[in-house]
Formats: structure tokens, C-alpha cells, sequence
């Protein structure tokens, strides 16, 4: 009788061991995905560059900064957005674009402007409801830019 009671109590003690690690597995494993997996994988990362770039391009503030681009030149600058974002996320892309400073220097960017588009973007992380983790995490990638991208205090 001792016996019995001691194995079942064994065996409930070694089943709820089992269900606690496979519930810190999970939560591991969420923790443990990269950005890219978080913010849902390629499409969900186009489909906030669109949002983002076609934002830029419909304010008046950056018209500068668009005029004279054919729509293809405007797509392949969307492109490499898409695949900077990616790469930095963790995802298989491969950014080949210029560096930062080579693809904005001479443009004279201004601080305001800078502010101004990162308002662009998290409009765009918060009309696909990002997280707030995730959206720091790209954010942080982006802020990491700015040296190289803002000529004007």
C-alpha cells in the first residue's frame, strides 16, 4: 500500500515537473525568437516599410528628398529599406545597399527631419500594432543610424 501511494505520488510529483519545464520551454522559446520571427517574418516587415516610405513620400517636408526619383528608383530605395530592416532583425535578407552616411551624406538632413520620420515610422509599427518590444528593438537599430544620416544639429 506504501508502495502504491509513493509511486502515484511520484508520478504526479514527475507529470507536473514535466508540464512546468514544457511551460518555461515555451515561454524560453518565445523570448528566444529573434526580432525578425516577432514582428511576424518578411511580409510583416514590407508591409510596415510601405506604410513608412509611402508616408515619407506623401509629406511635403521630405519632397526634397523624393524629387526627381523615378517610381523605380523610390521602389528599389523601399527595397533596400525592407532588406536593412530584415537583415538587422535577424532574417535571411541581405542588405547590399551603400552605408548610411554614403546613401545620405550631401543631403543635409536635419535633426527636426529626423524627428519627423522616426514619428513616420512608429506610426507605421503602431498601424500593424508592433509590440512595444519589438517596436524598441527596430527602433534602436534605426536610432543607432543617426549619426550617420543627420548633418544638421
Amino acid at each position: 500500500m506504501v508502495r502504491r501511494t509513493t509511486f502515484k505520488t511520484l508520478s504526479l510529483l514527475t507529470l507536473l515537473l514535466a508540464v512546468s519545464v514544457g511551460a518555461a520551454a515555451r515561454q524560453g522559446g518565445e523570448a528566444q525568437k529573434s526580432l525578425y520571427a516577432r514582428l511576424g517574418g518578411y511580409d510583416a516587415v514590407a508591409a510596415v516599410v510601405d506604410d513608412f516610405v509611402g508616408r515619407l513620400i506623401a509629406d511635403k517636408q521630405f519632397e526634397r528628398f523624393f524629387a526627381g526619383h523615378s517610381n523605380d528608383s523610390k521602389k528599389r530605395i523601399r527595397q533596400h529599406i525592407v532588406d536593412q530592416f530584415c537583415a538587422a532583425a535577424g532574417g535571411p535578407c541581405a542588405y547590399t545597399g551603400r552605408t548610411m552616411r554614403a546613401s545620405h551624406e550631401g543631403l543635409g538632413i536635419s535633426e527636426a527631419e529626423w524627428d519627423a520620420a522616426a514619428k513616420h515610422l512608429v506610426a507605421a509599427l503602431d498601424k500593424f500594432k508592433v509590440g512595444e518590444r519589438e517596436k524598441k528593438e527596430l527602433l534602436d537599430f534605426v536610432t543607432a543610424q543617426k549619426a550617420d544620416i543627420v548633418e544638421k544639429k
